[in-house]
């Protein structure tokens, strides 16, 4: 597949149209250092990678939570995340398991991957191809909140308000 490259959460934001982005940066300042990866997420996603980065939690275990609970009651953990291509605009990503059994792969969208490896702390990859692909400068990205001149405050307050303003019928199975 290629050289990957280690990544890191810098900001869940919204862009002008209102849509949920979250901003992957390479953990190296290399090459790559001066570029983020923005992929487009659901609120859903963007709560539960918010609520795993803040440290905050949630009155119910969201699915990511209860995903990992089941991962450790099974002796099994998150490896890794890998954000292996793009189809058409669409990213995809796999989920790396370490298992009493040996590692096991899942295809998985990134969202999830990433809300997993939030939790279990596990390391974000991504390939050289999708960074070449779609990362844009640092500078080019105008999102609400999500600068990474903004202090871990703004992204709390920001997450509040985002909390204020969801209806929990939107959140019912």
């Amino acid at each position: 597949m290629g050289h990957m490259i280690r990544v890191r959460v810098v900001g869940v934001a919204l862009d002008p149209a209102q849509q949920h982005v979250i901003l992957l940066k390479p953990v190296d300042t290399g090459a790559d250092g001066d570029r983020v990866l923005p992929v487009w997420i659901g609120p859903q996603e963007a709560m539960s990678i918010l609520v795993a980065i803040e440290g905050t939690g949630s009155p119910r275990p969201l699915a990511h939570d209860l995903m990992t609970a089941m991962l450790g009651e099974l002796s099994a953990s998150v490896e890794r995340v890998e954000v292996t291509h793009l189809d058409e605009g669409t990213f995809h990503a796999r989920v790396v398991l370490h298992t009493p059994a040996g590692p096991r792969t899942f295809d998985s969208r990134p969202s999830d991957a990433i809300a997993l490896a939030a939790r279990a702390d596990a390391p974000i990859l991504v390939a050289d191809a999708v960074f070449l692909e779609a990362g844009v400068p640092d500078e080019a990205v105008e999102l609400q909140g999500a600068r990474e001149g903004n202090r871990d405050e703004d992204r709390v307050e920001e997450f509040r308000r985002f909390l204020d303003d969801v209806d929990p019928e939107d959140f019912q199975g």
